[in-house]
């Protein structure tokens, strides 16, 4: 079945979690377009789509979201499945409903909550800032769910 998994990162933890759905998936009848490269991609050719992005300041990124908007029809005839990158669990369920419609939640195959990183190196002075103050984090830390993204993978298949 050919899949198409569309995505942003903005640290590149979810490029991280793409990069392994992808080799769970296998390559041959999988492409990756990541929305910072191609903003509208053609979902004609695909049996089922993945969307994913992550959480910065509680909110997943507007292009992903802008994405689900405007496609959401198409999205509604494929195999769908939804992910999200995030750290903070106890608002894991919350932010999943605020990234995503109703309709297209309902619609899903799959939904993937797979934790998330913190990368102190790749974030800028205010990111940091706001990392210490919020989180009560100093340090950079994963906690991505390896065993949710396989499970979400052989749900996909």
């Amino acid at each position: 079945m050919k899949t198409l998994i569309v995505y942003m990162t903005h640290h590149g933890t979810t490029k991280k979690v793409v990069d392994h759905l992808l080799s769970l998936l296998g390559e041959g009848e999988t492409t990756v377009v990541n929305l910072d490269e191609v903003s509208d991609p053609d979902l004609s050719p695909y049996a089922c789509v993945i969307v994913g992005g992550s959480i910065h300041v509680g909110q997943i990124q507007g292009k992903v979201k802008r994405f689900c908007e405007s496609h959401k029809d198409q999205l509604l005839q494929k195999r769908l499945g939804l992910f999200l990158c995030f750290m903070n669990k106890e608002l894991a369920k919350q932010e999943f409903e605020n990234a995503y419609s109703a309709e297209l939640r309902t619609h899903t195959t799959a939904h993937g909550l797979f934790g998330g990183e913190l990368l102190f190196e790749k974030m800028n002075f205010l990111e940091r800032f706001m990392t210490r103050m919020i989180a009560k984090e100093n340090k950079s830390r994963s906690a991505i769910d390896y065993e949710a993204i396989e499970k979400f993978a052989k749900t996909m298949r």
